[in-house]
């Protein structure tokens, strides 16, 4: 009977224990990626290589997804205020809304949908053919040569993905607000630029930056630590696309706290 009682108590405190295990695993290895990012030496062929892995070849998913986003967030937001004779503010509501979160989060997870996935496959990969124990054989630093510059290209290359899907985002709202549902191209404009603030546009930059440290560490994270055979990998490559899309979702609402509670 005390054994029935106390199985979903031992269940519990299991299930406990594993996740904040899981949790200080996670937490070292980001701390010494994040040391080995300030550090010198750094790889500087590997980090130009990942800058464009990661950044230029987005950039046609980013800017289709921004560009979409935009021309439907327009449509959509026409529709809701013309219910309340406030069509005028589809142009205020299309900036704030993209440059604030729509941009930074879409692009966070195409960017974990894509990169996460390439990551923790390459890297699991590595560490099923044994490709991370030779360089520690070689005297070369795994975190150094592989993660340093991961970590690094992501927090630079996704604000500037955002950034870019900004404008795009903003462009298809203008698309089909002018030639859809009928407003003036200057007073599109004006309503665009007048309520639009620097800390809408700096706070997006600032969750972009997060977001790219998120899915670089979580792909990263999930291929060095991928177990042995194809199943691992692909348990591995899973994993770092799921965790990476549910923790951007979760810093983006404590961001959003931080910057306009």
């Amino acid at each position: 009977m005390i054994t029935t009682v106390l199985k979903p108590v031992r269940t519990i405190g299991k299930t406990t224990l594993n996740f904040l295990a899981a949790v200080g695993r996670l937490s070292s290895f980001a701390g010494k990626g994040i040391y080995h990012c300030v550090v010198p030496p750094i790889y500087w062929r590997l980090l130009f290589r990942q800058l464009i892995q990661i950044g230029y070849y987005s950039l046609p998913v980013v800017g289709l997804t921004a560009l979409f986003t935009g021309m439907v967030l327009a449509l959509q937001s026409y529709t809701g205020f013309s219910r309340f004779n406030a069509e005028g503010a589809v142009a205020t509501v299309v900036v704030l809304s993209m440059t604030r979160e729509l941009a930074p989060v879409l692009a966070g997870l195409m960017v974990a949908g894509r990169i996460g996935a390439s990551i923790a496959a390459e890297i699991g990969t590595m560490r099923v053919t044994e490709q991370i124990d030779a360089l520690t054989t070689l005297s070369t630093n795994p975190y150094k040569y592989l993660i340093a510059p991961r970590l690094i290209a992501g927090v630079i290359t996704l604000p500037m993905l955002v950034l870019v899907g900004d404008v795009i985002g903003v462009f298809g709202g203008y698309i089909v607000g002018v030639y859809t549902l009928g407003f003036g191209p200057e007073n599109y404009l004006m309503n665009t630029w007048e309520y639009l603030e620097a800390i809408d546009v700096i706070s997006g930059l600032i969750k972009a930056a997060v977001f790219g440290f998120l899915v670089t560490l979580m792909g990263c994270y999930n291929g060095f630590n991928s177990g042995r055979g194809a199943q691992g990998v692909g348990r591995a490559t899973t994993n770092a696309v799921v965790s990476s899309s549910i923790l951007i979702l979760v810093f983006n609402f404590i961001l959003t706290r931080m910057f306009f509670s």
